[in-house]
C-alpha cells in the first residue's frame, strides 16, 4: 500500500520555521483515515453503521524537524488487534527517507449503543481488511 503524503502547509510552522509538534498526530489521523479508505472500510462506512472509532491513547516521538513545503510520507501498521482494542503505528520520512517521526495510536471501535465491539465476532469483515496493514 502507498504511503500517504501530506505536503506542510505554512500554517503549520512556528516561529522557528518548523512545524508545531502537534501538527504530527493530526497527521496521524489523516493517514489513518487514508488507509482505512484504502482497505474498504472508509470512516464514512463505520459510520454509518453506528460505529465510533474513540482514540484511548497517542504517542509520538519526534525524530527530525520538517519544513514548510515539505512531502511527508506516511506509512499506517497494523501493530496489534486484539478484542476490543486496535494499535496502529506510523512512521514518517521525508523526501530524502530520512525518519522525522514515529508514534502509535490506540483505538476502541463502539456500537450505537455506546459499549464496545469486539472486532474480531462483531466485525469480522473489518478485521480481514485490517490484516493488510499487517
Amino acid at each position: 500500500m502507498d504511503p500517504y503524503q501530506h505536503c506542510v502547509h505554512y500554517y503549520e510552522t512556528d516561529k522557528m520555521g518548523i512545524v508545531h509538534h502537534s501538527n504530527y498526530i493530526r497527521w496521524m489521523e489523516e493517514a489513518r483515515v487514508y488507509v482505512l479508505a484504502q482497505v474498504g472500510w472508509p470512516f464514512e462506512k463505520l459510520e454509518s453503521m453506528g460505529i465510533a472509532s474513540p482514540v484511548l491513547s497517542v504517542e509520538c516521538r519526534y525524530k527530525t524537524a520538517c519544513a514548510f513545503a515539505e512531502t511527508i510520507f506516511i506509512t499506517v501498521k497494523l501493530e496489534e488487534l486484539q478484542g476490543v482494542r486496535l494499535r496502529l503505528a506510523y512512521e514518517m520520512r521525508n523526501a530524502a527517507g530520512k525518519l522525522v517521526c514515529e508514534g502509535s495510536t490506540e483505538h476502541c471501535f463502539l456500537g450505537e449503543n455506546g459499549r464496545p465491539l469486539r472486532l474480531t465476532r462483531d466485525l469480522p469483515e473489518f478485521c480481514e481488511a485490517l490484516q493488510q496493514l499487517a
